[in-house]
């Protein structure tokens, strides 16, 4: 049975409360059967809609990788620059202007700094999306094979 309706009627005593409805133990068991049944299939379609909405987006990604147009097709590389900037930054760039400024310069004030959590989510995000791009490389839609 799904583990949500386990956890929510876990602590219910089901039995308990068809007894009060149904006065004998077979027509108990019988209706408890048929509800985990409709419960299970239940279960069913809402797993083969996800999956439908998943092999939905997976289409989408297929047209939206093949598309000639660098606004449909190059927002991803996009936004891993400048993820990948703002890392370069936070962690290398900035660390040594400060560094340099400081040992040569004397200066001792604030650098800007660049909110790295959403940065961090973002290009997680994306390098989690690189299996993605495998699977179009793999299935032949990526831009090596468009047609120009």
């Amino acid at each position: 049975m799904n583990p949500l309706i386990t956890a929510v009627l876990g602590g219910l005593n089901i039995d308990g409360i068809l007894g009060r409805f149904f006065p004998s133990k077979e027509k108990a068991q019988e209706f408890k059967a048929t509800m985990e049944q409709e419960l299970l299939r239940q279960e069913g379609e809402i797993t083969k809609a996800a999956l439908a909405v998943q092999q939905a987006q997976i289409e989408v990604n297929k047209v939206e990788a093949a598309s000639a147009s660098l606004f449909v097709s190059g927002w991803r590389p996009h936004v891993g620059w400048v993820c990948g900037f703002a890392l370069s930054y936070v962690s290398i760039l900035e660390p040594i202007a400060r560094f340099v400024a400081q040992v040569f310069y004397g200066y001792n004030g604030a650098f800007p700094v660049i909110d790295t959590t959403i940065t961090m989510q973002v290009l997680l995000g994306l390098l989690g999306l690189g299996g993605m791009r495998t699977f179009e490389k793999l299935k032949g839609v990526d831009r090596s094979t468009l047609k120009k």
